[in-house]
């Protein structure tokens, strides 16, 4: 089940933050909690990106993306992403999570999110392509900033995300289904 009560916690801990562009960055903290756990006793991968996905929505608030997709009767989605794993958090180890949208093209905004320990290491690193969507599909990202407010804002695709999103178009949809074994 999806943690609502967590998700009402961060909000309720970040209401009175300023507002932020959407490419400044939003710091969160977390716990590891026992249900968050695999039979290592570690994170679980899953879980992982839910917890990233707890520390998207007040960056989305705090930016004023969530008053927008209000406004207009919008809605968002996780079109991919890309995760790296590199080390384990454990039960009860508390993280700080940094989140900020990098770039956009014309359908989709690129976001970064990243879980650090206390000791200054970084656990893992996320890519997500994101879209936010109407009745009709996907909203234009020039529509989407526009009713925030962001015009102006054109940041600049870096390289590592260009190679990710040259790559993944590349990627065959649907996708072939295996052979199955007849035996």
């Amino acid at each position: 089940m999806y943690p609502f009560i967590r998700l009402a916690w961060q909000m309720f801990k970040h209401r009175k933050d300023t507002q932020i562009a959407p490419t400044d960055t939003h710091i969160s903290h977390h716990y590891c909690l026992p249900w968050d756990i695999d039979l290592w006793m570690e994170l679980n991968n899953g879980r992982t990106l839910t917890l990233y996905d707890m520390a998207r929505i007040p960056l989305a608030r705090k930016a004023g993306l969530l008053s927008a997709l209000r406004d207009n009767e919008w809605g968002l989605t996780m079109a991919g992403c890309s995760v790296r794993y590199r080390r384990r958090v454990r039960m009860f180890e508390k993280i700080e999570i940094r989140s900020r949208l990098v770039c956009f093209d014309d359908k989709f905004m690129y976001l970064e999110q990243s879980m650090w320990k206390k000791n200054g290491e970084c656990a893992n690193h996320v890519l997500y392509r994101s879209a936010v969507t109407d009745k009709n599909g996907i909203v234009p990202t020039s529509r989407v900033r526009e009713a925030v407010g962001l015009n102006n804002l054109t940041p600049t695709v870096p390289d590592w995300i260009k190679h990710w999103i040259d790559a993944d178009a590349t990627r065959p949809w649907p996708p072939m289904p295996p052979k199955l074994n007849q035996n």
